[in-house]
């Protein structure tokens, strides 16, 4: 049995409650059961955390956040003026005051990393653990709540994920699937074994071993499809979750993306990380996310290697992974700020 289909995407912290769904056991991990746990647009999760407003007018707020030495960030979420990062060396979870630049860890992390990274409305991290699966976060005592095996396969690299009221979707790089964590009344986290698995297909060509395959993950405009980045084959495929069936994304005469990594949309625009070029590439999309015109490349000076983005009021948030650059415990980190 499928459960019900949410009419809209995830909000993010302090946003109203998502629609309560009933909830059901899932009896199968079939891509048609992953259907159900879909829609709705992303529109709503990015823009109304932008819409947030803090007590300190944003034009003195800092470009460059500092994060802890050492800390290795990747994953970026936002919940009013606070950003989150997850740590590539331990796992912890660091909160960061974006009015001042502030911030300290909230969660010590449990030895494993942190990945990609998203908050929900009632305070909850979801958090993409590399080989490690997935596990969800409480933000308010930096408790972990919950975790789960995404799959038995090897290698696995649980690397992005993405809320709706139904689910939470992650990526996996190394193997050619998205799993689902379906969501319950009034959010409810699922049991261990209620994972679902979603097979991709159609023109999705899996880059064997240990490469960086689907990487960002996003929804589409209208909500009725998800959107992944394959970082190494450089394409933005658009993902039926009722089939796992992918088509490429036509974005016409743009360049691939071939350092795509973490992905923002916010209405029909698409921000796409180039992590390596030190770059976001901007899109138009299509409202069903079938194509999309490039409108240009943003860049800055202080972009040493970011992987993700997240948007508070007018301003896009990126953390400076440094990849290029061999972590030390003194190795410097920031968060980089930039207008959109």
């Amino acid at each position: 049995m499928a459960p019900p289909q949410p009419p809209h995407a995830a909000r993010p912290a302090r946003s109203p409650a998502a629609p309560h769904l009933s909830r059901r056991r899932l009896l199968t991990t079939s891509a048609a059961t992953a259907g159900a746990l879909l829609v709705g647009s992303s529109a709503a999760t990015a823009s109304a955390s932008s819409a947030a407003s803090g007590s300190t007018a944003e034009g003195s707020w800092p470009d460059l956040v500092p994060l802890p030495d050492g800390f290795r960030p990747e994953g970026i979420t936002i919940g009013g003026p606070y950003a989150y990062l997850g740590s590539l060396g331990d796992g912890s979870i660091y909160r960061a005051d974006l009015r001042t630049g502030e911030g300290g860890i909230i969660s010590a992390g449990p030895g494993t990393p942190s990945v990609g990274l998203k908050l929900d409305d009632r305070g909850r991290l979801f958090v993409a653990g590399r080989g490690q699966g997935a596990r969800v976060v409480d933000v308010r005592t930096g408790e972990i709540i919950a975790s789960y095996t995404l799959t038995t396969k090897t290698p696995t690299f649980a690397n992005d994920v993405f809320l709706t009221p139904g689910a939470a979707w992650f990526t996996d790089s190394f193997q050619p699937a998205l799993y689902a964590l379906p969501l319950g009344r009034r959010g409810g986290l699922p049991g261990a074994d209620e994972v679902v698995t979603v097979t991709l297909g159609g023109a999705w060509t899996q880059t064997p071993g240990e490469v960086v395959n689907a990487n960002g993950i996003t929804g589409t405009p209208d909500g009725k499809a998800l959107l992944v980045v394959q970082s190494g084959a450089g394409g933005l495929h658009r993902v039926d979750p009722r089939t796992g069936v992918t088509t490429l994304v036509d974005l016409g005469d743009a360049a691939p993306l071939t350092n795509g990594d973490g992905l923002l949309l916010l209405g029909r625009r698409l921000y796409v990380v180039q992590n390596r070029q030190n770059a976001v590439d901007v899109f138009q999309l299509s409202t069903d996310g079938r194509s999309g015109i490039f409108e240009g490349r943003l860049t800055d000076a202080d972009f040493d290697v970011p992987t993700t983005v997240a948007a508070h009021k007018n301003r896009l948030y990126l953390p400076n992974a440094r990849f290029t650059t061999p972590p030390t415990p003194d190795t410097s980190y920031a968060i980089v700020a930039i207008k959109r």
